[in-house]
This record gives structure tokens, C-alpha cells and sequence, in this order.
């Protein structure tokens, strides 16, 4: 007597759940990075070969996860997963209390150190001309005095997304969000020559592949920050 096969049904997947599926998928494997801008729709629905409508329920589905979120300049970017519950009370802490600052500041010293190691370890070519570039981009900047203050938080971006841990990649681009907020006007008065020295210090240490000495390079650069911001900080700390 012959068995019947156990066929299985075959899913009719909805074109939206396709799209939202692959670009999931493209921000689980580090490929889109928070703060990554999506092509404007006219061109994803070229990409995806798909309609508007489609594309538009798989974006807002997308967005109501959290993985996706529209920008003041009405682009589609990949949003850090480690914001939302964790950041939003952070950022009035750090508004109201310049104690909490500090608090951040001896966290990344932890996590940074961590990363540059890795990093050490880890960074490919494209990692490397990525830190370098971002190395000159300051240099040139601060020849022409002009403010280095994201430069200087996309440096330790691209740090922590040369360890290929994308944890670690969106836990710093949420905290860097933070920090440009709440330590900008200080940093406006750090002696960023020194901060760009230390910032190369680091570079070299993980070109040559030496994990300790690129965590050292980090832990002694983040000392710098903190003594520099306690100084800038302490007539507000007097008045408070």
C-alpha cells in the first residue's frame, strides 16, 4: 500500500513582508547601520521591482518595530536599537545633572576600551581607510576651525563597527546621540589638537593588530575627555 507524502502547504507571503524580511536582514548583519539613510522611495520601488503602496506598508511596518524612523530632513533611516526606553530618560538626566555625565562618561571607558581591542583584532581594509578617513576629516577641520564635535563622535562610531558586533555598533551610536547634546558646548572648548593626537594614537595601535595598546590608547583619550569637561563644567557645577 503507498503512503501519502505529507505535502505542505505553500505561505502566500505578502510582497510588504518581503521587503520588511530583507531589510531586516540587511540591519541584523551590520550591512545597514544606524543612522544609515534608505534610498528615497521612488528609487526602492526601482530596487525592489514593487509598488508604492507595498513599499510604503512594509516601511511603516518597519518604523512601528523600530528599526526605522523618519528623519527632520523626511528621510527613512535605520534607528539605533538600543534607543527608545533606555535613552529617552538619559537625555533629561544628562540635561538636568552634569554628575550623570561623568556616570557616561566611566561607562565608555569600559565599553570603549573593549572596543578599540577588538577592533585591534577585527578591523578589515575598509574599517581602517574608514578611521583614517575620518582622521583627516578632523585634521582639515581643525586647521580651518571648524567645530570637530561630529567628526569626533563618528571616529568612535566607526570604532565600535570595526569590532562587527552590532550591539556594540548601535549601543555607541545611541550613546554618541546622547553625548553631542550634552557635552557639545564643552567640547567646543577642548584643545582638539590634543584630542586628534589621541585619536591617532588609537588608529596606530589597532593597524598594528596590538589589541592592549589600542585599549590603553582608548582609556588614556577618555581620561583626557573627563578631566577636560570636569574643568569646563566646574563653574556650572559652582552655580548649580
Amino acid at each position: 500500500m503507498m503512503v501519502s507524502p505529507k505535502f505542505q502547504p505553500i505561505k502566500q507571503e505578502k510582497i510588504s513582508a518581503k521587503i520588511t524580511e530583507q531589510i531586516k536582514t540587511l540591519i541584523n548583519n551590520g550591512e545597514l547601520k544606524p543612522g544609515d539613510a534608505l534610498p528615497p522611495e521612488r528609487e526602492l520601488v526601482k530596487i525592489f521591482n514593487v509598488s508604492r503602496a507595498s513599499l510604503r506598508e512594509a516601511l511603516n511596518t518597519l518604523a512601528g518595530m523600530g528599526f526605522l524612523e523618519m528623519s527632520h530632513k523626511h528621510r527613512t533611516v535605520v534607528k539605533s536599537l538600543a534607543s527608545g526606553r533606555i535613552t529617552d530618560p538619559l537625555h533629561h538626566l544628562l540635561k538636568e545633572d552634569i554628575q550623570t555625565v561623568f556616570e557616561l562618561i566611566e561607562v565608555r571607558k569600559a565599553i570603549e576600551s573593549w572596543s578599540a581591542f577588538n577592533a585591534a583584532q577585527r578591523a578589515t581594509p575598509d574599517d581602517i581607510a574608514n578611521l583614517e578617513k575620518s582622521l583627516e576629516s578632523m585634521r582639515v577641520k581643525i586647521e580651518q576651525g571648524i567645530s570637530v564635535v561630529e567628526d569626533d563622535a563618528n571616529f568612535h562610531v566607526a570604532i565600535s563597527e570595526a569590532t562587527h558586533n552590532k550591539i556594540q555598533t548601535h549601543l555607541m551610536f545611541s550613546i554618541y546621540d546622547i553625548l553631542k547634546e550634552s557635552l557639545g558646548k564643552y567640547y567646543e572648548n577642548i584643545k582638539m589638537q590634543d584630542v586628534y593626537e589621541q585619536h591617532c594614537k588609537v588608529v596606530a595601535a589597532i593597524k598594528k593588530r596590538d589589541s592592549a595598546l589600542a585599549s590603553r590608547r582608548m582609556h588614556e583619550h577618555l581620561d583626557y575627555v573627563e578631566t577636560s569637561v570636569k574643568e569646563l563644567a566646574a563653574p556650572d557645577r559652582k552655580h548649580n
